[in-house]
């Protein structure tokens, strides 16, 4: 575990260096617990869990750091009308489902082919396209027993 902490600690300083912040210990854990969860959790999750290691940050502490972590590049914020934020630590591609009952988000793998985004861009008119952020909204397994969540419902 301490070499993949080396790894973790090794591209957090690089991109806080590279932004003008300082490595932290607090930042540090903030994001090796985000890095390492697929729960997308809130602001208060992540100060559960870290603070079990170190005990004395507080819950203004995570906020700071989550948000320089994605003002570096190296998380998400997720956020939903109901004034609900969430993080996601990874940034490789890849979209969001969203259970409306629980609030729960899961990763679903992969992007839109490039021809998909050309032609969202070519019916934006004026509107520059710098990217997209594409989410699923629907249910559960655990919301939504007995339902076949899997197979998409046709209208009749």
């Amino acid at each position: 575990m301490a070499a993949n902490h080396d790894s973790s600690d090794s591209t957090l300083r690089a991109a806080l260096e590279a932004n003008g912040h300082r490595f932290t210990e607090q930042r540090a854990a903030v994001y090796r617990f985000l890095a390492h969860t697929n729960i997308h959790p809130t602001a208060d999750e992540v100060f559960l869990n870290v603070r079990s290691n170190v005990p004395g940050i507080s819950l203004a502490t995570v906020y700071k750091s989550l948000e320089t972590l994605v003002g570096c590049g190296l998380a998400t914020r997720l956020s939903y009308s109901d004034g609900c934020a969430r993080y996601d630590g990874r940034t490789d591609p890849h979209h969001h489902a969203r259970c409306l009952a629980c609030g729960s988000v899961s990763d679903i793998p992969g992007h839109l082919p490039d021809r998909y985004l050309q032609d969202l861009h070519a019916r934006s008119g004026s509107f520059r396209v710098i990217g997209y952020r594409l989410e699923l909204t629907g249910y559960c397994v655990a919301c939504a027993p007995g339902l076949d969540v899997g197979v998409p419902r046709t209208s009749a």
